[in-house]
């Protein structure tokens, strides 16, 4: 009897099998990481900065900044 995969598992299964037996499978999986690399590391390095760290150091001088800002008319 064979097991019920779930569907992340069935969709992980295909691209791996697909890739495995593609001539350039290696290169298209370097270029795919590196694709996500720029997009969630650099990306975010250069357009998402911690914003909140420049303004306190604590968690309670960050929840005071928000709370001022939300309440500002």
């Amino acid at each position: 009897m064979q097991e019920k995969k779930g569907f992340w598992t069935r969709a992980v299964d295909l691209y791996v099998d697909g890739f495995r037996s593609m001539t350039l499978g290696k290169t298209l999986w370097l270029i795919i990481g590196i694709k996500l690399f720029i997009f969630f590391v650099i990306i975010k390095i250069l357009f998402f900065p911690n914003f909140l760290s420049s303004k306190s150091d604590t968690d309670e001088g960050k929840a005071q900044y928000v709370r001022e800002q939300l309440t500002k008319k």
